[in-house]
């Protein structure tokens, strides 16, 4: 069974990967964190990312259909790198989500995508077999 830091170990395996926080929505903070040190600690990135998944899940006009589309990603490209937002829906307690830097040279946002949303499946199994 995968765990958090089993998990954050997986994430930073992708081509690409700085670094990665599995962040608390509700209180935004972080849970863990793995990967490069940036100029921008943990738990300043965790408060951050928190306020623009709160903004983007608090718009309707974002949502694809007219009952509102469940959003399970946001994607933020910077200069440098891409900033992948990935809602985990767990068990766990709290609104879940991980925060993974992609440099955007030597990452691939298709495969970090792809390679996120396997691995969240497997810490959600791990959260609902609790």
């Amino acid at each position: 069974m995968l765990g958090i830091d089993g998990c954050l170990v997986r994430i930073m395996e992708i081509p690409g990967a700085r670094n990665v926080t599995l962040v608390d929505g509700s209180s935004g903070l972080a849970v863990a964190a793995a990967g490069r040190a940036e100029p921008v600690d943990q738990h300043e990135t965790a408060a951050g990312t928190t306020e623009v998944v709160r903004a983007v899940m608090a718009t309707p006009a974002l949502s694809a259909t007219a009952s509102g589309d469940a959003i399970d990603e946001i994607i933020v490209c910077g200069a440098g790198g891409y900033h992948l937002l990935a809602l985990v829906g767990t068990a766990f307690d709290g609104n879940l989500f991980l925060h993974l830097l992609i440099d955007r040279d030597k990452g691939n946002l298709a495969l970090a995508r792809i390679r996120l949303k396997e691995i969240i499946g497997e810490l959600a199994e791990a959260g609902d077999a609790r």
